[in-house]
């Protein structure tokens, strides 16, 4: 290969190896064109619309279509498990597999039936093709069955009649109404429950008049009625639209559908335009009743609509899911352990870190916001960039949301400290101990652990004895508090005398004379750091410089008097470290 021209860097459009010049713009896209069709009318009532007022009917396609995605397709111990799974979570249908497809999908089914498995309140969907061969087998593996869907399809898009199948619109119609007898016909021949569904597969390829034309001939066939609605499946098979532009079929649908108020609208978007949510939450404005998706989103391609975001949505709009997505980490831990598939991090509600916060303007919005409603006693959750209560799914404010690297800021990392070990710094100090954090992070490159966080505050402010250490107080009162103390610096012992208002102002007073600092207190402030006879006191003192620095310290003890010595010793430690520090670096 010709070496590469730097050239190329200065016109990011064209690309240069040696003289040869080509040119690097996706001038490809020439070559597409939408793949969908309008509706020829609809009122786009939906638009007029800004929430969903309950949840739709949930079916789980995680067994069939999410199993025939991946890799290596589930075990038979390992649907059985995740069906029970699913049942746990709240699916009350789920769409067990295509049981005519092979021998681990049929046994699948028959076990589920033969060892008593299926709720009463659950029903079991399979898939199968219009095809005879095909559905015989189908209602072989559904004898006995509870409860069932029967789910049938056939293609009807212009790219698949066209292509794949080179048949006309009224043949294509054939093949669905043959199907749809033939499953009539066998459901009162076979032992079992059954209810039926029809897809016209690639439906967003379809035109939508004469995706009409085959689902209302399906319903001619099979008559539904109140106790066993029909359910008719619209699927974004492949997402060629906007969203809007769905909403716009599945209303057009929904208004011209016979027997509406007996069938069931169903929608089964894939993802393969990003827009798997937005395409379903637009179709349920624009009335349709129940949603089959995965997950997580696990599905062909890019896969299909993610149920948990969908339902999580709901929930954060103040409507019951009717799904329990309440222990995310563990729903999370199942689903990566029998998929071999991983959870990305930014997963919306369930990834490890979805409720993080490393920006510490976030981070300090979110520590006010809980101490507000903390205060305010709030039974509405309204906090800072925290769309959920992270409770609500399992996670943990202390581990999950304050995360702690270089972007931190003070009030991240002074909550972190405070709810994890019960420190509540000063404001100020706040600031020190952030830098003091964010510098560790910086030279490590790494996230810190609030462990991590109680060992900078510990090295750095609390219990400070070099190089100044004051091992004993002894006070008089005479007027005014006077204090003789004795302090070891740089190895050197002295006792010093000094007076005040109170105890500490004598001992700084004390400190000031015999050392010759120049200092002004500026702030002290103390709490109790745990509840009990026996429990220890925390102070905080800052001290003003002459040169304009303020300097923290902190001191943690059982008695407050020695506490508040202590951390005026940390003070003066804190400077005394610093201007060393400096003198090294001149």
């Amino acid at each position: 290969m010709k070496n590469f021209d730097i050239r190329s860097l200065l016109e990011p459009s064209r690309t240069y190896y040696g003289e040869k010049e080509i040119d690097a713009k996706m001038e490809n896209a020439k070559k597409y064109h939408p793949g969908y069709y309008p509706p020829p009318t609809c009122e786009m009532r939906w638009v007029k619309k800004d929430h969903i007022e309950k949840a739709p009917i949930w079916c789980s396609v995680d067994l069939r279509d999410g199993n025939q995605s991946l890799m290596v397709p589930m075990s038979l111990e390992e649907k059985l498990e995740f069906f029970d799974f699913l049942v746990k979570l709240g699916f009350k249908e789920i769409e067990v597999g295509f049981p005519a497809a092979s021998d681990t999908e049929y046994t699948f089914l028959r076990t589920l039936i033969e060892q008593n498995r299926i709720p009463e309140d659950v029903t079991v969907q399979v898939l199968t093709q219009c095809r005879d061969h095909i559905i015989r087998k189908t209602f072989e593996a559904l004898k006995g069955a509870p409860h069932a869907i029967v789910h049938f399809y056939n293609s009807t898009s212009v790219v698949q009649r066209e292509q794949v199948f080179q048949k006309s619109k009224e043949e294509i119609k054939d093949i669905a109404v043959a199907g749809a007898k033939l499953v009539k016909q066998l459901a009162s021949e076979y032992e079992g429950n059954f209810r039926f569904e029809y897809s016209p597969e690639s439906f967003t390829g379809t035109e939508p008049e004469y995706a009409l034309e085959v689902c209302n001939a399906i319903l001619d066939i099979l008559q539904p009625t109140a106790e066993k609605p029909v359910i008719i499946n619209l699927p974004v098979t492949v997402s060629m639209s906007m969203s809007h532009v769905y909403a716009n079929q599945i209303e057009y649908m929904s208004d011209h559908l016979k027997y509406r108020d007996r069938v069931i609208l169903s929608l089964h978007p894939h993802n393969d335009r990003g827009c798997g949510v937005a395409d379903t939450e637009l179709g349920l404005l624009a009335g349709a009743d129940r949603v089959e998706g995965t997950l997580f989103g696990n599905g062909e391609r890019t896969g299909n609509v993610d149920l948990i975001t969908v339902a999580m949505n709901l929930y954060s709009h103040g409507v019951d899911p009717k799904l329990d997505f309440s222990d995310m980490p563990a729903i999370v831990a199942e689903y990566e352990k029998v998929t071999r598939m991983h959870v990305y991090e930014r997963t919306p509600y369930a990834g490890a870190l979805v409720f993080a916060a490393f920006s510490g303007s976030h981070q300090d919005a979110i520590a006010k916001g809980m101490k507000w409603r903390e205060k305010h006693h709030m039974d509405e959750w309204v906090v800072p960039y925290l769309p959920i209560d992270p409770h609500d799914v399992g996670r943990e404010y202390e581990t999950d949301v304050i995360r702690i690297n270089s972007q931190s800021g003070k009030g991240g990392i002074g909550y972190v400290l405070e709810q994890h070990y019960g420190y509540d710094l000063p404001p100020k100090m706040r600031e020190a101990l952030g830098y003091a954090v964010k510098g560790v992070s910086d030279r490590l490159h790494k996230e810190l652990e609030p462990q991590d966080v109680l060992e900078v505050f510990q090295s750095h402010f609390l219990n400070l004895e070099h190089p100044l250490a004051i091992t004993d107080v002894h006070y008089q009162r005479n007027g005014h508090i006077q204090a003789v103390v004795s302090v070891c610096k740089d190895g050197e012992l002295r006792e010093l005398y000094g007076q005040g208002n109170g105890r500490l102002d004598a001992v700084a007073n004390a400190i000031k004379t015999g050392l010759g600092y120049d200092f002004t207190l500026i702030t002290y402030q103390e709490h109790a750091l745990e509840i009990g006879s026996t429990s220890q006191a925390v102070a905080y003192v800052g001290l003003q410089w002459p040169n304009g620095q303020t300097t923290w310290g902190a001191g943690q003890h059982t008695d407050i008097i020695s506490t508040s010595v202590s951390a005026f010793a940390s003070a003066i430690n804190q400077y005394e470290t610093i201007s060393r520090s400096e003198e090294i670096k001149e």
